[in-house]
């Protein structure tokens, strides 16, 4: 029972603190929040983590079919970066065009949670982001090959990449709630965020350092996190050797 938890929470803190960072998906749902509300972003989350669970499935069972996928995986870079500039351009046009309230690509005629499964689908970052840590997790004997294993691990990471998501959906409508009617502000601030991660996303695959590259180097992916755990796991031992 001890092992199932700290898979659980080890699952759960790794999805928390991968989420945190400014990513397409993360800043989509904030601004589907402030555009459309509480419930589409809450739908367009529950895809996006429908399938990133489907990911994380894979990566457990499948480790040397997914090292394979590179020709896979470079297409999926491409179509993101096309998403993201989309994204970027329909965000400046809602600032340029203040009766324009909505990003028309997020307000696409397809339901939040269809939209959120097929951005996250094509979005290769989770791929070797997973990979790394079930590879980790594997070789330090904290995952098993075993199904209570991997259930209790998906349901952390299930959990934690919803808590991290509602961070930016409330964190968005607050924002929202500040600027009152200037919400091309807030436009503007978005379509920067996208296109900076536009431009992260090309520089990478110039430098042929995206999801291909991270499959082939796990540690670069989990490294830093690593550390923040095992800070973690150290003040978690100290309270209970305290307690005890």
């Amino acid at each position: 029972m001890k092992s199932l938890l700290k898979i659980f929470f080890t699952g759960m803190l790794v999805s928390f603190i991968g989420s945190l960072p400014l990513g397409t998906l993360n800043i989509a749902a904030m601004q589907i929040s402030v555009s459309n509300g509480i419930a589409a972003a809450m739908l367009f989350s529950a895809g996006s983590l429908l399938v990133e669970i489907i990911y994380v499935r894979i990566s457990l069972v499948a480790i040397d079919w997914i090292r394979k996928q590179e020709k896979v995986l470079k297409v999926l870079e491409w179509v993101t970066l096309i998403i993201v500039l989309a994204l970027a351009v329909s965000s400046f046009y809602a600032a340029l065009h203040p009766k324009v309230h909505k990003n028309f690509v997020l307000d696409s005629p397809l339901p939040k949670f269809l939209l959120g499964m097929a951005m996250c689908a094509v979005n290769p970052v989770q791929i070797p982001f997973w990979f790394g840590w079930s590879t980790v997790l594997f070789t330090k004997k904290i995952l098993l090959p075993r199904n209570d294993h991997y259930n209790a691990y998906i349901t952390g990471i299930g959990i934690g990449t919803f808590i991290g998501n509602c961070i930016f959906i409330f964190g968005g409508l607050l924002i929202a709630s500040k600027i009152n009617n200037n919400q091309h502000i807030l436009n503007w601030v978005i379509g920067g965020i996208f296109t900076l991660t536009a431009v992260i996303q090309a520089w990478k695959m110039w430098r042929n350092q995206g999801a291909v590259h991270k499959l082939e180097h796990p540690e670069e992916v989990t490294h830093h996190i690593e550390e923040q755990i095992e800070k973690f796991e150290e003040g978690l031992d100290k309270i209970t050797h305290k307690e005890s």
